[in-house]
């Protein structure tokens, strides 16, 4: 089973937008993939609440902040999303189901302060010391050209962490989601400027 941890200490940093994109792609492909959700708020857990049966299928990965279960029975594919703060034995029982985290940052001094810690946290972790956990990082909500996002550039080369992609701010994550759907729910020429950015996340994730 391939496990995906989406984690970033900071709420709003574009975890949920992860996880429910990633479950969508996986789905497509015929694999039997589970979304947990293990924030309080709960929006991945309310988006698969929302996603038709006309869709290709995605599980619920039942837990919450202070137990993780099994995912169900079958699953290939079991995404995690997490909440704001995950530090300490949370972190470290996440880590240990887990072989890729995905960390969203987003173009804000907010963001890479926070992220700045995470990142040192992360370092220290037996778990991705030894290779055992992959670490990749994806800007959120970019604007290329922008100062922001040369920023984002600059703050992010100072840590030896792969930055995968940076993903535009475009309303199909908005339109999608109150929907239960996602980016590889729509038509590929629709948004295939969106797939292009998505593309060498998804590359890095077959590497395991």
């Amino acid at each position: 089973m391939h496990t995906l941890l989406i984690a970033n200490p900071k709420g709003g940093a574009g975890k949920s937008t992860l996880a429910t994109n990633l479950a969508t792609y996986y789905a497509w492909r015929g694999k039997a993939v589970a979304l947990g959700d293990l924030d309080r708020q709960q929006s991945s857990a309310h988006w698969l609440g929302l996603r038709s049966a006309s869709f290709p299928a995605i599980a619920r990965w039942e837990g919450d902040e202070d137990e993780l279960t099994k995912p169900p029975r079958g699953t290939e594919v079991a995404i995690l999303d997490t909440p704001a703060g995950l530090r300490g034995k949370r972190l470290e029982a996440a880590l240990k189901c887990s072989d890729h985290i995905l960390v969203p940052v987003q173009p804000s001094s907010f963001d890479m302060w926070a992220s700045q810690d995470f990142f040192a946290r992360l370092a220290e972790e037996k778990q991705v010391r030894k290779g055992k956990v992959k670490v990749g990082v994806v800007g959120m909500r970019v604007k290329t050209g922008t100062r922001a996002s040369q920023q984002l550039v600059d703050f992010l080369a100072q840590f030896d962490l792969p930055v995968l992609s940076s993903l535009r701010d475009t309303q199909y994550y908005l339109q999608t989601l109150p929907r239960g759907l996602g980016l590889f729910d729509l038509p590929a020429p629709r948004v295939a400027r969106d797939l292009e950015q998505w593309q060498p996340i998804l590359d890095w994730l077959e590497h395991r």
